[in-house]
């Protein structure tokens, strides 16, 4: 197979400049190395040749193989000595006018014909090629770390980028063994972007006293079917990469308030206290281990109350039968009875907006999380109102727990946890669609590799109903009374009508 490119310069030998670096000579292609600090270029080709060693050491790859891609990848030390190759990569420190002043040196010995592409996670393509008298051969060439292990990239056109070197990059990262994605520049290009509200949304969940870290992790691993809950997730990042972004992309899209940062991930920034590389984060560490305190146990209730279920709670039927199967005494009149337990199941609403507007006894009333179909999670989740007795939430606790599925019990929030942070996702994605940022189908491709959810985001609003991801955020929206909320046109329309979030129009 012929390569795209033949010969090509990455500069930048740390982390991801030695990924790019490994994959490209893997490809086939010839692979010049530079840095700017002495001797760095020399020693990220010897770790690559250690690492091609191991990989035949483990009988990965045969010899043959680990000769030919060590022989492919040379150290060089000025940028003079790239002028022969077809593509330049460049993966240096996340500093515009850095970027700027190597492409203007790039530019000045490479080939008219020659691409090059930059692997900036939060600059403007644009901004980099600005000045430049080629920028139609500039694009955006964002790989993840690690790269051999993080399949995809996206390619990412600034405003002069030729469609040509766009496709010529997509061919080439397949040739590489990636998925390519393409995408329009825009803050955060797809990933970062589409990212923005799983944290976020935490965030704001902890900071309104609603659960603490642990309980909003376990609810949206256990109940939603993510791989790492939020905080986890925070942690492993940490915090010195993760909220900076979090700023960033709020700054460059002018305080849209879908991205509004969270003083709690500063103040623990301002406080050094980072994730795991620190040792403590939202959790702490030994030797690497999170530390978890256990959940405590279901309480015990020596009678269990009948069970009233509010006539306009989300899945009515299936929480009845439920209900039945768990053991409890069903309340079937038209209003609840003076001693049971009063059942409700918004979407988007908070339990007491609920009670008040359904005229029911608030000491008695408790909420359910009913998005998502019971037999589809390890978890339920309950929420209490301010004015809930404590018997009547130990009763409802006691009855949900009863066989064996994990129960957590939060305080009163519109959304519970999963809907609120699923509309965010959701909402989010509908409206990167919305403008233009990338193809439904490139956005679910990358978040599915970049983020490691369980499914791309609007795949995850078709499963869980377009109209029900835009009753949640109408109702969010109407309890809140936060933008953050509004819907984007691109679900508000699809929803009304029920028609696919991946359906895009002709």
């Amino acid at each position: 197979m012929t390569v795209n490119y033949t010969r090509i310069g990455v500069v930048g030998a740390g982390a991801m400049g030695r990924g790019i670096a490994q994959i490209a000579a893997q490809a086939g292609s010839e692979v010049l190395l530079l840095d700017s600090f002495a001797g760095a270029a020399e020693r990220g080709r010897e770790a690559l040749a250690a690492q091609w060693n191991k990989l035949h050491e483990k009988g990965k790859i045969d010899a043959a193989a680990r000769d030919a891609q060590i022989a492919r990848v040379r150290a060089v030390d000025s940028v003079g000595a790239l002028a022969q190759c077809d593509l330049v990569i460049e993966a240096v420190v996340e500093d515009l006018e850095v970027k700027r002043k190597l492409f203007r040196e790039l530019e000045a010995v490479v080939a008219p014909t020659a691409t090059l592409a930059t692997n900036t996670s939060s600059l403007s393509v644009t901004a980099i090629a600005a000045g430049l008298a080629h920028p139609q051969r500039v694009a955006g060439f964002h790989f993840f770390n690690p790269v051999p292990l993080m399949k995809v990239v996206e390619v990412v056109a600034g405003f002069k980028t030729s469609a040509e070197v766009c496709k010529q990059l997509a061919g080439y990262a397949v040739q590489m063994g990636h998925s390519a994605v393409q995408a329009q520049d825009t803050p955060g290009f797809i990933v970062n972007h589409a990212g923005r509200g799983y944290g976020t949304e935490a965030l704001r969940i902890v900071g309104e006293g609603v659960a603490d870290f642990a309980t909003i992790d376990r609810i949206l691993k256990e109940q939603a079917g993510f791989r790492l809950g939020p905080f986890e997730l925070m942690d492993l990042t940490a915090l010195d990469v993760s909220h900076p972004v979090m700023e960033s992309i709020y700054h460059q899209y002018y305080e849209e308030p879908r991205f509004r940062p969270s003083v709690i991930t500063a103040q623990r920034l301002a406080a050094g206290v980072l994730g795991r590389k620190t040792n403590e984060g939202f959790y702490r560490y030994n030797d690497g281990v999170m530390q978890q305190t256990a959940e405590p146990a279901a309480p015990v209730v020596a009678a269990m109350p009948s069970v009233w279920v509010s006539p306009r709670a989300a899945r009515r039927a299936e929480l009845l039968r439920l209900v039945n199967a768990l053991g409890a005494q069903i309340d079937s009149g038209a209003t609840a009875a003076p001693t049971s337990l009063i059942l409700v199941a918004p979407l988007g609403f908070d339990v007491t907006t609920v009670a008040a507007v359904e005229r029911l006894d608030a000491t008695r009333t408790m909420g359910i999380d009913m998005l998502i179909d019971d037999a589809a999670t390890k978890r339920r989740v309950l929420a209490t109102n301010p004015a809930t007795r404590r018997d009547i939430r130990d009763a409802a606790h006691a009855l949900f727990a009863r066989d064996a599925k994990a129960v957590s019990v939060i305080r009163d929030s519109g959304g519970f946890v999963t809907q609120r942070v699923i509309g965010t996702i959701v909402n989010i994605a509908a409206d990167m669609c919305q403008q233009r940022v990338c193809s439904p189908a490139d956005l679910e491709t990358a978040v599915q590799l970049g983020l490691g959810y369980p499914r791309g985001p609007l795949a995850m609003g078709n499963l869980y109903g377009p109209t029900n991801m835009l009753e949640v955020l109408f109702n969010l929206q109407t309890v809140y009374g936060d933008p953050r909320y509004r819907p984007s046109p691109w679900l508000r329309r699809r929803g009304a009508i029920g028609l696919s979030l991946l359906h895009e129009e002709e």
